[in-house]
């Protein structure tokens, strides 16, 4: 310790703390106070004040900290100006932390009130949009905080400095080396605003079933029907052909196929299929048809088409009437089941 640095040096120190300390939990009381005198008739000031408490509480710390010390003793002293720098890194950081939690409080108040307005594939639109900008926005608050902190630097100034003159080279270097992150990051905005996929679209990728679950600013995450999760990069949407289900609406037909015998009473089959999907909790009302697709290889090949307003609806209607019309022909009529004829006369012939 620098023999100037007295006793008497030490309680100014300290009172200077605790007078900082004092103001700076005082400001935040009051501002407390504000908030909760506001959000009597604004809820969502006191919802805000509650999502960035710790981030105001740390910052307003750092800050009097670094203001208490600046202004007495300390910031005479040789090792002053490395300590300053790391109370300018700190308060760069809670800063940035501040932001990031006001920012994201905003947009999740904005997704929860386009949710709350829409439904469908418009509110899966907006929501995507909504959370595809607001992990650019944390990542630009990120990059920036970065930034500033390598800023704090002198050394860094310079490089950025030598940086700035060779722009165009290091642009290009940067992006050679970089083409398949860039790409992908670009391919993530477009894949949210070129309505392409939603969060909750349903979508067969690769041959697997699921829901679109996350869409992040390089990678989208299915999630399959069985709980496994598929990541697939976002530049995959973009050029390769992908199947939805949900793109306009979630209203969706579903096909039952039945290989029959040549035997099976139609219109008998008609008047049961409309009776199971008519009971069936499943069904949207929309549709049903029952009709002969093909008959060839000794069988006749029936379709059966129902409606149901989503893809959950629309499996658990497909297993339903499977299942029954098979169970209704096993009963009613074995003969319309399917059967490999053999003809045993021309056999004996041949013999």
């Amino acid at each position: 310790m620098p023999s100037d640095f007295t006793w008497d040096s030490w309680i100014g120190t300290t009172a200077a703390l605790g007078v900082a300390i004092v103001v700076a939990a005082a400001a935040l009381v009051v501002l407390a106070l504000v908030a909760g005198l506001i959000g009597r008739r604004v809820p969502w000031v006191r919802d805000l004040a509650r999502r960035i408490r710790n981030a105001m509480i740390v910052t307003a710390a750092v800050s009097a900290v670094w203001i208490a010390l600046s202004v007495t003793e300390p910031a005479a002293q040789d090792w002053w100006p490395a300590v300053s720098r790391l109370f300018l890194i700190a308060t760069i950081v809670t800063g940035s932390w501040l932001v990031a939690a006001s920012a994201s409080f905003g947009f999740e108040r904005l997704i929860d009130r386009e949710e709350s307005a829409l439904v469908g594939p418009e509110a899966r639109r907006r929501r995507t949009q909504l959370l595809v900008i607001h992990r650019l926005v944390l990542v630009t608050i990120a990059v920036l905080a970065l930034g500033a902190v390598l800023f704090t630097f002198p050394e860094m100034r310079a490089v950025g400095t030598s940086l700035l003159a060779s722009a165009g080279i290091v642009s290009i270097i940067a992006g050679l080396a970089a083409q398949s992150i860039l790409g992908n990051l670009i391919a993530g905005v477009q894949v949210a605003f070129t309505d392409a996929i939603k969060v909750g679209d349903v979508v067969v990728i690769q041959g697997e079933w699921g829901r679109i679950g996350e869409i992040n600013l390089s990678y989208v995450v299915v999630y399959i029907w069985d709980e496994r999760r598929l990541v697939v990069p976002c530049s995959y949407f973009t050029t390769t052909p992908i199947e939805t289900w949900t793109r306009r609406s979630d209203k969706i037909l579903g096909t039952v196929y039945l290989d029959l015998d040549w035997r099976v009473p139609m219109d008998e089959l008609r008047a049961e299929f409309a009776r199971v999907v008519e009971a069936s909790s499943a069904w949207d009302g929309r549709s049903l048809d029952a009709v002969v697709t093909d008959a060839q290889g000794g069988v006749v090949t029936v379709r059966l088409v129902m409606s149901a307003k989503d893809s959950g609806d629309q499996w658990s209607l497909r297993c339903e009437v499977r299942e029954k019309m098979i169970g209704w022909l096993q009963r009613e009529h074995p003969e319309a089941l399917p059967r490999t004829r053999v003809d045993m006369g021309a056999a004996r012939d041949a013999d």
